[in-house]
């Protein structure tokens, strides 16, 4: 296998499944509390509950081995939740791709005309890092980048842009778990030249982006259409993250020019987007047609702002998520729609042809739950609590299901939970969404930084669960545990919360609650 580095060319040796690649610590790992051979049984019955389709890099009969040597484990009292949890691990690993070039995750496993070399498509690139940084091996995930932005001879991939991106935001949230600086500040050129070609290709002249609904990977929106150069929430959202990601890089490079230009853009556009996709009449921000008039519907993309944290934190933004729990705004039987559900045009653009018109979308279910969970961590509100995040987990849990097994896909009906292609190939394993990401750093708590504090906010209240464990987590190099027992008697290993760092125990506290080492 070739792996790119910059333009130098260095030649590596592929293990058959590439999860110890000869790292006896990495194959002997036990978590402090969990035993991944508990969890086994899982795997056994994904392999034998249907057809292998498609074989990439690591086949379902070497699935567990690669399983146990990479991945989190995790428990809890609620059985879909856990069946999920390993599920979506073992379809991600469906998507891992041996290239001539290195690693890569695929989108689709069935072959698609519009994407790029070796099958790569890049609307999805930003999930697929949230999701992959937990992957213990980290070859996968950090060949996966070089593959794109060095791939094509030592260049980026021809269609790279083809679709809108965050993914110098989702680098330093990998860096926030891996903690590796110098594999992050290698790509600083490279995400400082991307962002120029974005502003060459999408800036409008009053400083906003514009992008096409099927370029944000959501076509046949209310608010949009696939020829239509609208200032949307979701590209303007991103370049903002972009940009204070770069000027994070920037600072840590000790290149105060760059993290200082970086900044002022990112500040720019914050301005911007709070100035002119705000909507005051609708308490939400809206997409900006080209006509300069709002498109006077709320979609989910109205909520993409606080992934990136980029709203001031004030009770006038806040107003925005009143609209999550509502009937008549985004919640439905199944989940969270991907527009209002009260307006006239919800649901209308045809089934089955990848509208964004309301139906759920697991995409932005976990783009808006990410959010969620920024302002539940990160912002002074009381408009939404702990208990609309897990009651939004918990619908997105029950709709991963087809014909009674577990799935996930392209969309789903709101009100039946069927997946709208779920009898097409090519929505079978869809890689184009996060749910561990969402487990770890949600339900559980692991909030992700820069510095060696360890802080962990659970998403869950105590009268959900008596116990959960998440163990065998690679953070910052160490080896993280985190522990709620109510009584005790689940895991022995005291009463209430506790984190354990190394196999030893570093803060605990009765109740469920946030901990910081």
């Amino acid at each position: 296998m070739i792996y790119l580095k910059r333009s130098i060319l260095f030649v590596v040796i592929p293990f058959l499944f590439a999860g110890c690649r000869g790292d006896k610590t990495t194959c002997d790992i036990k978590g402090t509390v969990l035993k991944a051979q508990d969890y086994k049984h899982y795997v056994d019955y994904f392999n034998r509950m249907e057809d292998e389709n498609i074989v990439q890099a690591i086949p379902d009969s070497l699935s567990w081995d690669w399983m146990k040597d990479n991945v989190p484990l995790f428990d809890c009292p609620q059985d879909n939740f856990r069946e999920i949890y390993y599920y979506r691990w073992w379809t991600l690993r469906k998507h891992i791709k041996e290239t001539p070039v290195g690693y890569a995750f695929t989108e689709f496993l069935v072959d698609r005309s519009y994407a790029d070399k070796y099958n790569l498509i890049a609307c999805a690139i930003g999930h697929h890092i949230m999701e992959s940084r937990w992957i213990r091996d980290s070859q996968y995930l950090d060949d996966y980048i070089h593959v794109w932005y060095r791939g094509n001879e030592g260049n980026p991939m021809n269609k790279l842009r083809k679709f809108s991106s965050y993914t110098p935001y989702a680098l330093v949230e990998k860096f926030k778990v891996d903690g590796d600086s110098a594999y992050l500040l290698d790509l600083m050129p490279d995400m400082i030249n991307d962002y120029g070609k974005w502003e060459e290709e999408r800036r409008l002249p009053n400083g906003l982006f514009w992008q096409e609904d099927v370029k944000d990977g959501m076509e046949e929106s209310i608010s949009g259409g696939r020829r239509m150069k609208n200032a949307r929430p979701t590209i303007n959202s991103y370049m903002f993250g972009n940009a204070k990601a770069i000027s994070f890089m920037g600072s840590m490079a000790g290149k105060t020019e760059v993290s200082n230009l970086f900044s002022g853009k990112a500040d720019t556009l914050k301005n911007l987007v709070e100035t002119y996709l705000w909507n005051p009449e609708s308490m939400f921000f809206e997409t900006l047609k080209e006509d300069g008039t709002f498109a006077e519907v709320r979609e989910a993309i109205g909520f993409i702002p606080w992934m990136v944290e980029l709203p001031e934190d004030n009770a006038v933004y806040s107003e925005a998520w009143n609209q999550l729990m509502d009937p008549e705004g985004f919640l439905a039987p199944f989940g969270m729609t991907t527009a209002e559900q009260r307006h006239p045009e919800f649901r209308t653009h045809g089934c089955c042809n990848c509208e964004w018109d309301g139906a759920i979308w697991p995409f932005a279910t976990s783009q808006t739950l990410t959010a969620l969970q920024k302002l539940l961590h990160d912002y002074q509100q009381e408009v939404v609590t702990k208990a609309d995040y897990f009651r939004q987990m918990e619908l997105y849990v029950e709709s991963q299901y087809y014909r009674g097994r577990p799935y996930i896909g392209e969309y789903l009906d709101e009100r039946t939970g069927y997946w709208l292609k779920g009898d097409q190939e090519r929505s079978r394993y869809y890689n184009h969404s996060t749910f561990n990401d969402l487990i770890i750093t949600g339900l559980v708590g692991l909030v992700p930084g820069s510095d060696n504090t360890i802080v962990v906010d659970p998403l869950i209240t105590a009268d959900r669960w008596d116990w959960f464990c998440l163990d065998r987590v690679k953070y910052h190099g160490h080896e993280l545990t985190i522990i709620w027992d109510r009584n005790g008697t689940k895991y022995k290993k005291g009463k209430g919360f506790m984190l354990f760092v190394d196999g030893k125990k570093v803060a605990e506290r009765k109740d469920l609650g946030k901990l910081k080492f």
